[in-house]
């Protein structure tokens, strides 16, 4: 199977999750658009990551994209875990949708209600509807941060 997934290169997002008073927020490389009518969208977070484990709960996440020059984004969100760092004093973030967490600095976002969880293994997919975006005009064509480009960052969450 490598010899199909070594040659993908995905666009990375961060996702993250608030429920019960809890925020969490990941790098995420397994993510993409799964219906046109209705817009649909899905992630997919690993079972050994604090952000799955709140968003277990969750009603809405977030997805944000990142741009090529915002790896240290990338790097907070898929280099540490919330186990251990605050991520969300290292960042500006807003609230947004019944609560959902924004991360002011991303190029683009959409704010998804949860409307179906898909069991995949080591992961569990987060399928979205999308209910508010946006996007900062001033990333509007600079080249998105690739599996390629983040490929380097050690996953932060604890190894089991």
């Amino acid at each position: 199977m490598d010899v199909f997934i070594d040659r993908l290169d995905p666009d990375m997002c961060v996702v993250t999750a608030a429920a019960d008073g809890d925020r969490a927020g990941c790098l995420v490389g397994f993510a993409s658009q799964c219906s046109l009518e209705p817009v649909r969208y899905a992630v997919w977070l690993s079972k050994a990551n604090r952000t799955y484990r709140v968003a277990r709960t969750a009603d809405r996440l977030a997805v944000h994209l990142l741009t090529r020059e915002q790896r240290g984004l990338a790097e907070l969100f898929g280099g540490e875990t919330g186990d251990r760092t605050d991520k969300f004093a290292r960042v500006r973030w807003r609230e947004e949708a019944g609560g959902a967490v924004v991360l002011e600095e991303a190029a683009a976002w959409f704010v998804g209600t949860v409307v179906q969880r898909v069991e995949g293994g080591d992961h569990v997919g987060f399928v979205l509807e999308p209910q508010a975006w946006g996007a900062r005009g001033d990333t509007e064509g600079a080249e998105l941060l690739r599996l390629s480009d983040a490929v380097s960052i050690s996953p932060g969450h604890p190894a089991d």
